[in-house]
């Protein structure tokens, strides 16, 4: 089968946050970024939405070396005056991160956009600034490769009870413009890696795995 191009994107930061958005008043953190995180780091490098093409999909992989528990200011959004007070919370973070983004379509505009981002990149919270590097691998299309560090969709992993796949988490995929609609989708993560066998969307010249998770578009949680 022929090689198909493909934009692999790396992406690496000292310190990055991703809070769980299903436990309210509370700073619960994610093992890994949700795939709505990412593509709004990459709608950031275009600069808005409406220049991300609505079908745009991404497979990604995420490593942490470490992580720990530090003290935040947190500022609950509540109607009532009495329930905004100021407050330190517990926050957990991850340390000297590394996620990997696989783009298979508009190589051109996303190569172009990571070189010279339209805002400053950042993966996680505002203050957590990121670097970024780009470059074109060849992939092939179909094929079975190594779970590894990928996240993935849960349709996707092999049976849970007999294969460790990583653990089962509820993540946003889109966020509707105004924030009143998110989709939610079911993926696994293994943080500490996993030699699971997945039938695979393409897989690397080192046996990586890729599947590509669904589109990140807001248009998708509005719909």
């Amino acid at each position: 089968m022929e090689p198909v191009e493909a934009l692999e994107v790396t992406v690496t930061a000292p310190i990055t946050s991703f809070r769980n958005p299903l436990y309210q008043g509370m700073q619960i953190g994610l093992p890994c970024p949700p795939p709505s995180t990412v593509g709004g780091m990459l709608a950031a490098t275009v600069g808005t939405w409406e220049e991300v093409p609505v079908g745009t999909r991404f497979a990604m992989t995420f490593t942490a070396e470490g992580s720990g528990t530090d003290l935040e200011t947190y500022h609950p959004a509540a109607a009532k005056p009495a329930y905004r007070n100021a407050t330190i919370k517990d926050r957990e973070f991850l340390t000297d991160i590394t996620l990997t983004a696989w783009l298979a379509t508009e190589l051109d505009l996303w190569e172009a956009a990571l070189r010279t981002p339209v805002w400053p990149l950042v993966l996680g919270r505002s203050q957590d600034l990121a670097t970024a590097r780009t470059r074109r691998v060849r992939l092939t299309k179909g094929g079975s490769g190594t779970q590894g560090h990928a996240v993935i969709p849960h349709t996707t992993a092999p049976d849970p009870l007999t294969i460790n796949n990583g653990e089962q988490m509820q993540l946003p995929t889109a966020i509707a413009l105004d924030r009143a609609r998110t989709k939610w989708d079911t993926y696994r993560y293994a943080r500490t890696g996993t030699q699971a066998t997945l039938d695979a969307d393409y897989v690397t010249d080192t046996g990586q795995a890729l599947i590509l998770l669904p589109p990140t578009h807001p248009v998708h949680a509005a719909a």
